[in-house]
């Protein structure tokens, strides 16, 4: 039995979650808790950690019955095959949501044009702007002194 990744329709995660549980099919769909504000209330929500985004554990024979459940769209594939998660990879995801010494998780795609600000470094508290992002590095250029940096990105596992 493998982990596959199954993309589904926006905002249907813990419903398709709920029925593949039901179908007997084991499934994650990783939930952080999320505080938002109205205009007269705050209220905590559970919400998805990857939008859009369901894991499910079965055979590879049985991997057509998800479509059986309303909101699944198709399987996240790699290198023309479905994308198969390893278990010490759900298992870090679990322990890492599990962990309470961390206060707030949010998952952000870096993308060209975007404006961040450097947290740690000798460049620490300057903005920068994204210009270029790949695999293994990133191109950032801080207008305030002039200047293009081409980084290597740690791995963060």
């Amino acid at each position: 039995m493998n982990w596959y990744v199954v993309y589904v329709q926006s905002k249907k995660e813990k419903k398709v979650a709920e029925i593949l549980q039901k179908m007997q099919i084991e499934v994650y769909c990783p939930l952080i808790k999320e505080v938002k504000q109205w205009s007269d209330r705050k209220k905590t929500i559970e919400s998805p950690l990857f939008k859009s985004y369901v894991f499910v554990r079965l055979h590879d024979k049985e991997r057509s019955n998800v479509f059986d459940v309303p909101g699944v769209v198709r399987y996240l594939f790699w290198l023309g095959q479905p994308a198969i998660v390893r278990d010490e990879e759900i298992a870090i995801i679990k322990k890492w949501l599990e962990d309470d010494t961390i206060e707030e998780i949010t998952l952000h795609k870096l993308l060209p044009g975007d404006e961040i600000l450097i947290k740690n470094g000798p460049l620490k508290d300057k903005k920068a702007i994204i210009q270029e992002v790949g695999k293994k590095r990133i191109r950032l250029a801080i207008p305030g002194l002039s200047i293009i940096i081409n980084a290597k990105i740690k791995d963060i596992v």
